[in-house]
Formats: C-alpha cells, sequence, structure tokens
C-alpha cells in the first residue's frame, strides 16, 4: 500500500499538503489539489480514518456517558444494554467509535471538558437527573454549541434534543387493562421523583384511573429505585395489605419481579398473588412466575434514534454513506409503548 510520503514524492509537494488536500483543510490552490488528488489516484494511496480525525480535529467518538448505580451490572440490564446496542449499531454504521463513561458517584458530569479535550464528537447522556447542577452543566453545553442528546429524561422549559418513550400513554394503558378486568384497588411502585420517567408515569396512572372515575389512593404509591431489591423491599407492604390489594403496577419489571419474590419469601403462592404489571417488557418478564405482562418500551429504537439525530443532524454525516433517511428534527421525539399482556394480571 503506498504512503503519504510517496504521494508527495509523485505530485511534488510535501507530505503536509497532501494531508490538507485529502482532508480538505485549510486554503488550496486548484493545480496543487489536482496533482494530489491524481497522485493518491495513481497510487490507490487511502488515508486512514484516525489521520483524518486528527487533521480535522475529531475525535471519531460518540460518547454515552452512564450513571453510577451501586452494585448494578449495567451491560447485562436491559434497560441499558438495549439503548447501547442500538446507538452502537449507528455509531457503527457511520465509521464512528463508542467512548462510554460512567458518572462519578456525587459530582456533577464536566461535559464540556470532554469536547474541549477532543474525546468525543457528541453526546448522548443517559441517567441525567432534574437538580440544578445537571441544568447548569447541560445549558453550559448548549450555550457552547456542542451537539448531545439526552435520553430517558425532560427538562421542562428547555430547548435541549431528547428522546424517550412516551411513558405517560403507557402507564395509562396498564392501568386501563387493570380496571376494565375489575381491579380497583391497585399499588402502584414507581421510581425516584428525581426522573422525569416516574413523575410521567405516575400521571399514566392518575389519567387511567380518572378515565374509570376513580383516583389513586396515597397509601398505594410506593417508592422503589427501579431495583429488585427494592421491589423485594415493597413486598413488605404489599403484602401486609393483600387483602385489600388485587393489583400491582411496578415501573420497571425488575421491582415487579422483585415483589413477586418478596411474597414468595413470605410464604404466599403465586395463586394468590396480586394481578401484576411490569414495565420495559425485558427478557425477564417472559421468563417470569407467572408471566409478567408488561409495558414494551422500544430502548433499542430510542437508540438509533438519538445516535441518528446526532450523526445526520449535528456532526453532518450524509445519509448515502450509512443507507439510511436523516430523522426529521425535533427537540423532543417521543416513541410509542405498547401493553403486552400475560398470564400475571389475567383474572381467571
Amino acid at each position: 500500500m503506498a504512503s503519504r510520503k510517496e504521494v508527495a514524492d509523485l505530485a511534488g509537494v510535501s507530505e503536509a499538503t497532501v494531508s490538507r488536500v485529502l482532508n480538505g483543510v485549510g486554503p488550496i490552490k486548484d493545480e496543487t489539489r489536482r496533482k494530489v488528488l491524481e497522485a493518491s489516484e495513481q497510487l490507490g494511496y487511502v488515508p486512514s480514518a484516525l489521520a483524518r480525525s486528527f487533521a480535522r480535529s475529531k475525535s471519531g467518538n460518540l460518547g454515552v456517558v452512564l450513571p453510577y448505580v451501586p452494585k448494578a451490572h449495567l451491560f447485562s440490564a436491559y434497560f441499558f444494554s438495549e439503548m447501547l446496542s442500538g446507538i452502537g449499531s449507528k455509531a457503527r454504521d457511520s465509521g464512528m467509535d463508542l467512548l462510554v463513561m460512567f458518572r462519578t458517584p456525587g459530582e456533577v458530569m464536566n461535559y464540556t471538558d470532554l469536547f474541549r479535550r477532543q474525546k468525543v464528537d457528541a453526546c448522548i447522556i443517559l441517567g441525567a437527573r432534574d437538580d440544578y447542577g445537571e441544568l447548569d452543566a447541560l445549558q453550559q453545553l448548549q450555550q457552547e454549541g456542542h451537539p448531545f442528546c439526552i435520553m430517558n429524561q425532560h427538562f421542562d422549559s428547555k430547548s435541549f434534543m431528547e428522546v424517550d418513550a412516551d411513558h405517560v400513554e403507557g402507564s395509562r394503558l396498564a392501568i386501563r387493562h387493570l380496571t376494565d378486568q375489575g381491579y380497583r384497588n391497585i399499588a402502584f411502585l414507581n421510581g425516584p421523583d428525581s426522573y422525569s420517567n416516574s413523575q410521567e408515569r405516575l400521571r399514566g396512572v392518575q389519567i387511567g384511573l380518572n378515565e374509570v372515575r376513580m383516583q389513586l389512593d396515597s397509601s398505594l404509591l410506593l417508592e422503589g429505585n427501579y431495583s429488585r431489591r427494592s421491589g423485594v423491599e415493597a413486598a413488605a407492604t404489599i403484602a401486609a395489605r393483600l387483602n385489600e390489594i388485587d393489583a400491582v403496577f411496578a415501573a420497571n419489571d425488575r421491582m415487579a419481579i422483585g415483589v413477586m419474590h418478596g411474597l414468595r419469601e413470605r410464604g404466599i403462592k403465586v395463586q394468590d398473588f396480586p394481578a401484576f404489571v411490569g414495565y420495559d417488557d425485558s427478557d425477564a418478564a417472559e421468563m417470569a412466575v407467572p408471566p409478567l405482562s408488561s409495558v414494551r418500551v422500544p430502548f433499542y429504537e430510542m437508540g438509533e434514534l438519538a445516535a441518528s439525530k446526532l450523526i445526520h443532524g449535528s456532526l453532518g454525516v450524509t445519509a448515502s454513506s450509512v443507507n439510511t433517511e436523516p430523522p426529521a428534527e425535533t427537540t423532543r421525539q417521543l416513541l410509542p409503548t405498547e401493553l403486552i399482556i400475560r398470564a400475571s394480571s389475567i383474572r381467571n
């Protein structure tokens, strides 16, 4: 394979000029450009992707920021693995690499530093929280013009690029499925209120109940942290009120399965369980005992969409280079959810 030096010798120019021509950097005389291109074609010289990225002051990396979750195996979690797979698919198609980073516990992520040090060309942020430090960091990113996209978090009155699922409608569907079968005392195990997803799920529950002229009993509103362990802990409350609770809706499958496990630990038989509906439709939902009804969230497609919006809109990769059409630009884009009904929520 020919080298850049051989191209420079044949064209009668310096290696630096060859680099500028092939990477489109700086003003170049037409005659010089013609000589370099002809020499490159004659010798079959193709500059490496790494060399091109350096010449253009680009890293070639699409950054993904993940939250720090103690004692959690994030890469094996359905939620994260599916979204990362979707992001990675689009990054690969566009010739970019993924740089996966974790937040430091108790600290606000310095997003702008990632761009200033040319570690990433664009960034997808998972697990952002609605607090002042986080909001300030994101606003600084936006003010400096760095391309980024937030997934699974919404900031009211802000014009950040966001990709999410319609959690209000997903939760409404779950509640209506339960109320249509005659369940009335429905416990709702939600995630932390600091996540917009938790707030949206709660809003969907309230809408679903209002449609049948019911209201959420505040004593049946429980909070976990989206972990299986928090579901096991919530099982104590549910078991103590099993004579009145006839259904449980959990804000993700891990918590729903945790509640089931906690009830079994207390000697409660499956046939005496309340009805259950989870959220996410993870692989574990179908394997649960009984199989868990769940709201399906298109995590993979969300990852693809977030990456596509950045690659096409902010980084300027052409549609032809990745064989796909660029998505329509909107500030926030929601993908539809779907209720998958299994044995856990069907009244016998």
